[in-house]
């Protein structure tokens, strides 16, 4: 059921947002000649097995592959309008293709960069391992960048134990007032 209603609002998304997401996939080349407007970031997906997910460029193509919140000095990294651009969440954008493909959700723990080892060992220990990856999830409305690894496993886990669609719609909502008042979001 879950996945037939992420199928749904993915394709219904990309129909309503379509001229959006083209005139942000122009923004981005206009802004930032040196790359693609897609980064396509190695991932890790249910089973912990790797899927390229996209997302608009935002950071520059010399940029470290590390978690942003981790780089020392992230706005040296940004690209003209990175930015504003990762601020209102619009580089998720284009991980309504990897709904769509099957390697992520709506809602689910976010997937971990391929070299967050101690994420990916703490999710496995707690079973999370076994959960499709989300656009969003509970950490996600719980302090997104902010939070300490042991405290997103934790509410990963969470998530895991209290999982339906109502717990999925409330994770939703609180994504939509957290995107549109730009909270937790430090880069």
């Amino acid at each position: 059921m879950k996945r037939l209603l992420d199928v749904i609002l993915a394709l219904n998304l990309c129909l309503l947002l379509f001229p959006g997401i083209v005139l942000i996939g122009l923004a981005v080349k206009l802004s930032y000649k040196k790359a693609s407007v897609l980064y396509w970031s190695d991932r890790v997906g249910r089973e912990n097995k790797l899927f390229k997910m996209p997302k608009f460029r935002t950071l520059k193509s010399d940029a470290p592959i590390i978690a942003t919140h981790m780089l020392q000095n992230p706005d040296k990294w940004l690209t003209p309008i990175g930015g504003f651009i990762r601020k209102s969440s619009l580089d998720e954008l284009p991980q309504l293709w990897s709904i769509l493909k099957g390697d992520m959700s709506f809602v689910g723990p976010r997937p971990a960069l391929f070299n967050q080892t101690e994420l990916i060992e703490l999710r496995t220990q707690f079973g999370l391992d076994t959960v499709l990856p989300g656009l969003t999830g509970w950490a996600q409305v719980n302090g997104r960048d902010e939070l300490p690894i042991a405290k997103k496993v934790e509410l990963d886990y969470e998530y895991l134990q209290r999982h339906s669609l109502v717990f999925d719609l409330k994770i939703m909502w609180l994504t939509l007032l957290k995107v549109f008042r730009r909270d937790g979001v430090s880069h």
